[in-house]
């Protein structure tokens, strides 16, 4: 059997327009395809593949979107520094059985005069609605309008993004939207570094800072496995993780309820241990459920 790598390229076709996107979608529908979305940022790399590859996998379509969306950007982060690379985007997608690739332009998805956000559900709130505002009327706008133009029957988005997976389920549950959403287990480096596109701002040095996302998470369910239920002991000991890393810019080291991310004071229950913290110029997050 090829190895992905192997594989001779397969060129999907590749469109910029909504109505183009549409027309295919109606064509294929009209086929009797079931459909299958990857919306993406671009920066590719085997986090996303592995979405493609699961959407390929057990749809008989797949169409993959790049757009790197300016409302999901807060004032003062990377979107004009955002690593950008369509022709390598392009040629690893060519890998897979990718049939099209919709690459908008900003005035495509935000024509002048648009002024319409997404308000999104309550579970927006904590960890990254906190630290990032606003963040997610734009990812929430932004999905809207993908879920609109391409009226899939299965989206796939990654666990990395924890919370995202929980506005976008709420989202389409509350709107009605019939479209199953699937989340794919987080992709990570041999040494546990979980797969970014920001990953691509750091040096070496702090590469090796930046495991203490994922070593801390480690330390959390070693403590959990053995015993240790109380909260605040095992954030106690996280937050050691980061200080020996030499990460001080941290913004939120927390245990939540998996559903709702409520602060939980006991891991009785699976409880999602998950952290965000600032290496160099890269904003990186990670998380892991605790199964005590």
């Amino acid at each position: 059997m090829l190895r992905t790598e192997d594989r001779p390229a397969q060129h999907p076709q590749i469109v910029g327009q909504a109505i183009e996107v549409h027309r295919w979608v109606r064509q294929a529908r009209a086929a009797g395809k079931t459909i299958g979305l990857v919306p993406t940022m671009g920066a590719l790399h085997a986090g996303h593949l592995s979405l493609v590859a699961a959407s390929c996998q057990q749809c008989d379509a797949t169409i993959v979107t790049i757009f790197v969306n300016p409302t999901q950007f807060i004032g003062g982060e990377d979107f004009e520094a955002y690593p950008r690379n369509v022709p390598q985007d392009l040629k690893l997608l060519g890998q897979h059985e990718v049939d099209l690739v919709f690459i908008p332009t900003q005035d495509e998805m935000y024509p002048a005069g648009s002024s319409t956000l997404v308000l999104p559900p309550d579970v927006a709130q904590p960890l990254e609605g906190l630290c990032r505002p606003n963040h997610f009327h734009g990812v929430a706008t932004i999905v809207l309008k993908l879920f609109h133009m391409i009226p899939a029957d299965v989206a796939y988005f990654g666990q990395k993004d924890y919370q995202q997976t929980l506005v976008v389920r709420q989202m389409v549950a509350d709107l009605r939207i019939s479209m199953r959403i699937a989340v794919c287990p987080t992709v990570r480096e041999s040494d546990g570094l979980a797969l970014s596109s920001r990953n691509a701002y750091l040096n070496e040095h702090q590469r090796e800072q930046a495991l203490a996302l994922s070593h801390s998470l480690q330390v959390a369910s070693q403590l959990v496995q053995t015993g240790e239920r109380e909260s605040a002991s095992i954030i106690s000991k996280m937050r050691q993780v980061f200080a020996d890393a030499g990460v001080a810019k941290i913004d939120y080291i927390a245990l939540v309820d998996p559903d709702t991310l409520a602060e939980v004071r006991q891991v009785n229950a699976p409880t999602l241990a998950t952290v965000a913290a600032h290496v160099g110029d890269a904003r990186l997050i990670d998380n892991q459920l605790l199964e005590p």
